[in-house]
């Protein structure tokens, strides 16, 4: 109980710094990453990513979270990651959307994630 309690306040977070991104009240800048940053980034935290071999999944979203068991927010973190990477712009926008949708029929909202539908 208290995982899930803490888990929901850390989605309480998320929200208020994205509404108060989006009223300009805190700065919403975001490093722009390279696809080599993407891999390093991963390799360091012990999840060695061979991004192409990810991505040529027919849904990449599934074969992490189900396949190699990537929690809710590892999920989020990778796709934000690789959104604000060099990576190809329809790549990105098919991670986001397959994500989102991931989500959605977990029954999870990612605040997160949707704070890049609009970029």
């Amino acid at each position: 109980m208290q995982d899930f309690i803490l888990r929901e306040i850390d989605r309480l977070g998320e929200m208020l710094a994205h509404i108060a991104r989006k009223l300009g009240l805190m700065d919403g800048g975001t490093v722009d990453y390279t696809v080599a940053d993407v891999k390093e980034e991963f390799s360091l935290e012990g999840f060695p990513v061979a991004l192409d071999e990810i991505l040529s999944h027919e849904n990449p979203v599934w074969f992490l979270a189900e396949e190699m068991k990537l929690s809710d927010s590892a999920l989020e973190s990778f796709v934000e990651i690789l959104f604000h990477s060099d990576a190809d712009e329809s790549v990105k926008q098919g991670m986001l959307d397959a994500a989102l949708a991931y989500f959605a029929g977990k029954g999870y909202f990612s605040f997160r994630l949707y704070g890049l539908k609009g970029k």
